[in-house]
């Protein structure tokens, strides 16, 4: 049984990506170190993931201004305690510790609200924890890069080639990155749809194909507006996987996007197993397909952001 937000308070939706999906104590006591903040109330953590192969976790909060800011920064701070990136491997692209941290806004709340939480807390990480903080999409300065992937490639070639003088491009906390939790991208960004879809193949190629040639006709064809794309290969699972982020749902529902992605799969000898939804998801990315047309096994109420509100 869901147990929906109530009152008129303004409502956020904070998104935190963390390295970390492996160790199981290090999970839980970052989960842990939100529900102590949920536990005084205005916040609430209504999800959370963690994955071995990407070996990184997701959190979903829904909450007021205050509350929200609280009980991110306790969980930054669990992170920055319990995460070296020097000793982290995964497949999925990473510059951090607290690797991205997402504020959306979802009810009675703009985005300029939206960025003023998320440069509420990039301030205290920068400045609490020491980690320097780049802003991104909605909060990017002008003149600055505002998309995720830019920034990451810009980092990691800073952190691969360091120059004497080189600053990293950061807003808030050191120009340097932290020794252990490295760079932290955060800002207010709109609802986006976390999407991975399974190969019934162990070619990692397949879905590396697959996912370029997104990239190549998001630009052309409609329902590809605005999806990432990457292909990866999953131990766990023992199969390869088209990882994407749909950031205009509602141009590129999950089931227009899973049907090119079995169609490109089937032209390369290979076919979808499941859907795998990360966080939560606006409803409208579910477009008028169902759950089941797209393989999605473990769909639950809970899982579209609109349950969690009164109509």
């Amino acid at each position: 049984m869901i147990c929906k937000l109530e009152g008129d308070a303004p409502i956020f939706q904070c998104v935190p990506n963390f390295s970390e999906g492996r160790r199981t104590d290090v999970v839980a006591a970052i989960v842990d170190s939100a529900r102590e903040v949920e536990r005084r109330g205005g916040v609430r953590v209504i999800d959370w993931s963690a994955d071995t192969d990407h070996n990184r976790m997701v959190v979903t909060l829904l909450g007021e201004e205050l509350p929200v800011a609280k009980a991110m920064l306790a969980m930054a701070r669990c992170a920055v305690e319990n995460i070296d990136l020097r000793k982290q491997t995964g497949v999925h692209p990473r510059i951090g510790a607290i690797d991205v941290l997402p504020v959306v806004p979802i009810r009675g709340a703009t985005f300029a609200d939206a960025n003023r939480l998320a440069q509420s807390i990039s301030q205290s990480i920068g400045n609490q924890l020491l980690v320097p903080v780049c802003l991104y999409e909605q909060s990017a300065h002008p003149g600055k890069l505002r998309a995720l992937p830019a920034i990451r490639k810009v980092v990691k070639q800073l952190l691969q080639n360091p120059t004497d003088g080189q600053v990293l491009p950061s807003d808030y906390g050191p120009t340097t990155p932290h020794p252990s939790a490295g760079v932290t991208v955060a800002g207010a960004r709109a609802p986006l749809t976390a999407y991975n879809i399974d190969l019934n193949t162990q070619n990692v190629a397949v879905a590396e194909a697959i996912a370029a040639d997104i990239r190549k006709q998001r630009a052309v064809i409609p329902s590809l507006q605005g999806v990432r794309a990457l292909g990866l290969f999953l131990d766990s699972r023992n199969c390869a996987q088209v990882s994407m982020n749909l950031t205009v749902p509602a141009a590129s529902p999950m089931p227009a996007v899973f049907n090119y992605v079995a169609a490109a799969a089937q032209r390369l000898g290979a076919e979808p197993t499941l859907s795998e939804i990360i966080g939560v998801v606006p409803a409208v990315s579910l477009g008028n397909g169902s759950p089941e047309q797209i393989l999605w096994h473990d769909f639950r109420a809970e899982k579209v952001i609109e349950s969690w509100f009164d109509a």
